[in-house]
């Protein structure tokens, strides 16, 4: 024990030390070339596994070229005219992705002429009751921009609303009519702007009459909508965004059923609010408008239990 505490070596011992640490790092320990040979055999098997990968999908991408049905296609050589009533009848049939498929099949062999006409509508009619919704919109905007003169035009404009209007209905919209009012406005908007522009610009077709009609219930739906959007925030408390979902309704779907309640929520958000005058104001023109109104709890339906 030297100076201070401090252990004392004396020269021979400390060479001694340092030779030994020396010649030890000069040898790879033996887990070391274990480590390196397995991150070897692991960066090999990754490789090929890579390497099949790429063939499997450059192969599965290979055989979509491939015709259809083993090999041949059983359209090959089909005229316009055979391949358009193939497709109708299957249309008629209501194979109606079997259909989609030949008229796409005319059109790109056969795009000029009235049978690709006649397929674009049909296709779009075709999409539309297999619920693709953005399919049959898309060949009803296509139809109308490429042949504004046709004949057919009108229906073009009528179909692209029945679209919309049953859009998100599903197979019940088949069987019977849904509540429109709720389901998103956006929808109910795009066909209200497609009927409208059928009846704007063809107000004699044969169509107009069923799009007028339409056009009213979508109108109420629209009302309606707002309503209860209305009715939503009230009671959550939100008086003001009551007020002013109400007071919409009646700005942008004037005279229609929803107008009542519309006023009604006005009436109370106000009341909620301590906006007496507008309150007593908004009374009035309920009570003129409305004068068979009863400010009572309507008795439940007799299906309601509870």
């Amino acid at each position: 024990m030297g100076r201070g505490g401090a252990v004392g070596y004396n020269p021979r011992q400390l060479r001694q030390i340092t030779c030994n640490i020396s010649n030890d790092n000069t040898r790879m320990p033996h887990y070391a070339q274990t480590l390196s040979a397995d991150s070897m055999r692991t960066i090999a098997r990754r490789s090929m596994f890579v390497f099949f990968a790429a063939f499997v999908v450059l192969t599965i991408g290979g055989c979509s070229w491939l015709p259809e049905l083993g090999g041949k296609d059983e359209t090959a050589g089909w005229s316009a005219e055979r391949l358009y009533r193939g497709a109708h009848d299957m249309l008629m049939e209501g194979n109606y992705t079997r259909a989609v498929k030949l008229y796409e099949t005319l059109e790109s062999r056969y795009p000029y002429g009235r049978y690709a006409q006649q397929a674009i509508l049909e296709s779009a009619y075709a999409n539309y009751r297999a619920g693709e919704t953005a399919a049959a919109v898309s060949a009803c905007d296509r139809f109308i921009r490429t042949y504004p003169n046709h004949p057919s035009v009108d229906y073009a404009y009528y179909l692209k609303g029945l679209v919309y209007f049953r859009e998100d209905q599903g197979i019940l919209g088949y069987v019977y009519e849904l509540d429109l009012s709720e389901r998103e406005p956006k929808a109910m908007r795009e066909s209200f702007a497609a009927f409208k522009e059928l009846v704007a610009k063809f107000p004699e077709s044969r169509y107009s009459q069923d799009a007028v009609e339409r056009m009213k219930y979508l109108t109420n739906a629209l009302a309606t909508y707002e309503v209860k959007v209305a009715r939503y925030y009230y009671n959550r408390s939100a008086y003001i965004a009551a007020v002013n979902r109400a007071q919409g309704a009646l700005t942008n779907y004037p005279r229609t059923p929803a107008n009542e309640e519309a006023l009604v929520i006005m009436v109370q958000s106000y009341d909620k609010l301590g906006l007496t005058q507008l309150r007593d104001d908004t009374q009035r023109i309920l009570a003129q408008t409305f004068p068979q109104r009863q400010d009572q709890v309507a008795s439940k339906p007799w299906w309601k239990f509870w």
